[in-house]
């Protein structure tokens, strides 16, 4: 079994270490998902914590959040294979506990290890911001799945856009208020080549998502798309080295969504050929940087790199 992870050192937690479950052939459901009541709560939770962490799902049945995390818990704490336990609490049936934890609004996920509050989240997050929370603690098995989102990125990878759009499908469906998934199908819907659905469903957004750096990403490309040459445009241009074929194949690689390797292009260009196209690689550079955002891991490299080769 996998020891928790002291965040602040970097070290497993003293007395958290259990013995290595094997696979999750060895582990049953009922080993590792538990609901707690009054008579069991001291023996799962605060006992069980000193053997093995312990999340400790706060749920209602009226909560549609509750309903949708639910089975994303369920899916982690088996394959996880009993490097943790999901204790479930019904707030309805036990309002007592509930009230001793100071759960005042549900879902409510708490992370208890040698009988302390570790760490929490309340809200119904998707699956794969779940996981990256988890993964802070317990350090995923081998045979992990993807999350959805990870398969509609392989999915788009793969230039299967319909899977891709299936998947945000349904977990706009899941989670409509998480504006994160309109904007990845949107980028979905840019790569599938239907621009004006993607414009239309990034203006219907609010405000501080339709106007945020991911929506401005998928604006970026939706803009550069236009301007740059078609994919067999591109393989048109065969062995071609001169400026403008540079140029070109740079700017398909960024409203690809390349970022990196576009930007590395007209960086390379910029050096080479600064005059070319009335400086347009170091317009095109402030553009990206514009829409990726200020803060972008991109925006900061190149944008330093850019820098250091104008002074």
């Amino acid at each position: 079994m996998a020891s928790i992870v002291d965040p602040r050192t970097g070290q497993p937690m003293a007395g958290s270490q259990g013995s290595d479950t094997g696979s999750s052939a060895s582990v049953s459901r009922d080993d590792v998902i538990v609901d707690v009541t009054l008579e069991n709560f001291q023996q799962v939770v605060l006992e069980g914590s000193m053997q093995h962490p312990v999340l400790l799902q706060s749920w209602a049945d009226s909560s549609e959040a509750c309903k949708n995390l639910k089975p994303i818990l369920e899916k982690l704490a088996t394959e996880y294979a009993g490097a943790f336990v999901l204790a479930r609490l019904d707030i309805d049936a036990f309002p007592q506990i509930a009230s001793q934890l100071g759960v005042t609004s549900v879902p409510d996920v708490k992370l208890i290890a040698q009988g302390q509050l570790y760490d929490q989240f309340q809200g119904g997050l998707p699956e794969k911001q779940v996981r990256e929370w988890l993964a802070k603690y317990i350090e995923a098995p081998d045979t992990a799945s993807q999350s959805p989102e990870e398969m509609a990125e392989a999915a788009l990878a793969n230039g299967d856009t319909a899977t891709a759009q299936a998947i945000f499908n349904e977990l706009i469906q899941q989670y409509p208020e998480h504006y994160d998934y309109q904007i990845g199908l949107a980028g979905v819907y840019v790569a599938a080549g239907h621009s004006d659905t993607a414009r239309q469903l990034l203006d219907n957004l609010p405000p501080e998502y339709r106007d945020g750096a991911k929506a401005r990403g998928v604006r970026a490309r939706i803009e550069f798309g236009e301007r740059a040459l078609s994919h067999a445009e591109i393989e048109a241009l065969g062995e071609r080295d001169d400026s403008e074929a540079q140029y070109a194949r740079a700017l398909r690689q960024i409203a690809d969504g390349d970022y990196e390797a576009g930007l590395e292009a007209m960086l390379a260009l910029m050096k080479a050929d600064r005059s070319y196209g009335d400086d347009a690689a170091r317009k095109t550079l402030l553009n990206v940087f514009d829409a990726l955002g200020a803060d972008h891991p991109l925006t900061v490299t190149y944008r330093r790199r850019l820098f250091a080769m104008l002074y």
